[in-house]
């Protein structure tokens, strides 16, 4: 439900990754996909697209196309409970209602280049370590924002790495191994202190032209501040681990100006499939001004030995804004048809334009609006100075009718839910000088609920640095 990114709510489905191009049947994709049908699948793709230069005729060697980054990145936070709700700290103590973490994360992170050929190889590698700056064992959550807990103490220090083997015939790519993932149902958080991971394959094809197209099968996963990789996959709001999500689509960039749509498919083995339509428009005027729209819709339904219980949710949002000069206005509207709250795997994979902060808004059958405004400060003030304020409002929330799975781990009950959310952000980016590309993001975030909605009314204050250093080339 977070994102370090300016804006206040998650990207548009047409800045996501890959969408299909055809509705699937009932069930279009077979729980296990092996690499070898995956690479066959990417050289049929390959050849049967038009002769044009492909992102293999352009490689430049395993060694001369590398790159190597390395992301500083400082995160504090404060939680202050309010209005009687409270936390229980990692050392066990009850009726806590102040939590304060600070944390220091380094990610370095290597793409080599193709070698050169019909079917180019690379390499992927990232090395993620994290220090305890000044987070304290009674004043962290018994489940820590951005630090790793070991039992009852909270670590000095934790880390992990990884890597992905790659293979590349013209512009279509599969990669084996562990890697970030970025689409509008299996998409990894970098929203704390460091990014998710998950283990698996993927493939993705640029080669027909106007179509942006991604499958893959991913069976371990690593959370932000997960001390080791290969954790099993975990439903966010059913708490059920499961042991492969698999999915299939893409993004069509349409004949019509400014208008993208997005497909996907996907399954939670043994949970739920879930089908996502998306859409993005720009309508550019006159004088520095444009609107512009964007669609997000899910469409959640068990499957398999149904261990989150019965699902039949859908959920949609829409979000209009109007841009003017530095000035963007925003309003959306965000809807759960379900027994059920939307539910979702990875911390990331939500694109709800009301997914905010600190809540997704996604209570079962909760309607909810946003009112936001976001303004470009550098032509007012200084380059790289941006702001926002949004403002969200969810009502309906029906918990009478959870399935157990969600009734025994929610503990929600009752109808008439509803709750509020406020959040302001000031964010700067510095633009030259040795210091050039640091950022600093300062976010204060508000949540207030009723007892039947459930989650915490809470004050956030999060202060974020971030330094990124290029080392290659």
């Amino acid at each position: 439900m977070e994102f370090l990114a300016p804006r206040l709510q998650h990207p548009p489905a047409a800045a996501a990754a890959p969408p299909p191009t055809t509705s699937p049947g009932p069930d279009p994709m077979p729980c296990k996909i092996s690499p070898l049908s995956a690479l066959g699948a990417a050289l049929l793709c390959a050849t049967a697209a038009n002769a044009q230069a492909s992102a293999q005729d352009e490689a430049q060697g395993f060694v001369a196309g590398s790159r190597l980054g390395l992301l500083n990145r400082v995160v504090w936070e404060q939680l202050d409970y309010q209005k009687g709700s409270s936390f229980r700290a990692t050392n066990g103590l009850r009726g806590q209602t102040q939590a304060q973490e600070s944390a220091y994360g380094l990610m370095l992170n290597y793409q080599s280049g193709y070698t050169r050929g019909l079917v180019g190889v690379g390499l992927d590698a990232h090395a993620y370590g994290a220090l305890n700056l000044d987070t304290q064992a009674d004043s962290a959550r018994a489940t820590p924002r951005y630090v790793a807990k070991d039992g009852a103490d909270i670590a000095d220090r934790f880390g992990r790495a990884g890597a992905a083997l790659k293979l590349r015939l013209a512009s279509t790519e599969l990669k084996l191994g562990e890697m970030r993932t970025k689409n509008p149902i299996f998409s990894s958080s970098d929203s704390r202190l460091l990014p998710e991971t998950n283990r698996g394959w993927q493939l993705t094809s640029t080669d027909l032209p106007g179509l942006s197209l991604q499958a893959g099968r991913f069976t371990r996963w690593s959370d932000r501040n997960a001390r080791q990789n290969g954790g099993r996959l975990l439903a966010n709001y059913a708490g059920s681990p499961g042991d492969a999500f698999s999915f299939l689509g893409g993004t069509w960039t349409t004949p019509v100006p400014h208008l993208s749509v997005s497909s996907y498919y996907g399954r939670y083995a043994e949970h739920w499939n879930t089908w996502y339509l998306g859409s993005a428009y720009q309508l550019p005027l006159a004088e520095q001004r444009k609107l512009a729209f964007n669609l997000n819709l899910y469409r959640n339904t068990d499957t398999g030995q149904a261990r989150a219980g019965h699902i039949d949710t859908t959920t949609w949002s829409l979000m209009g804004s109007y841009a003017f000069g530095p000035h963007k206005l925003g309003l959306g509207y965000q809807k759960v048809q379900g027994d059920n709250p939307f539910d979702y795997v990875n911390r990331g994979s939500i694109w709800l334009d009301n997914a905010m902060q600190l809540s997704d808004f996604n209570g079962p059958r909760e309607a909810s609006w946003q009112l936001k405004y976001d303004v470009d400060l550098g032509p007012l003030l200084a380059p790289g100075l941006s702001a926002g304020v949004a403002y969200t409002r969810g009502s309906g929330i029906d918990h009478r009718h959870l399935n157990s799975v969600y009734a025994n781990y929610l503990g929600y009950s009752g109808s008439g839910g509803k709750h509020w959310e406020r959040d302001l952000l000031l964010r700067y980016t510095v633009q030259h000088g040795m210091a050039k590309g640091m950022a600093l993001q300062l976010r204060y975030s508000v949540h207030r609920a009723n007892r039947t909605q459930g989650e915490a009314n809470i004050d956030q204050i999060r202060l974020l640095v971030e330094m990124p250093i290029q080392l290659l080339p």
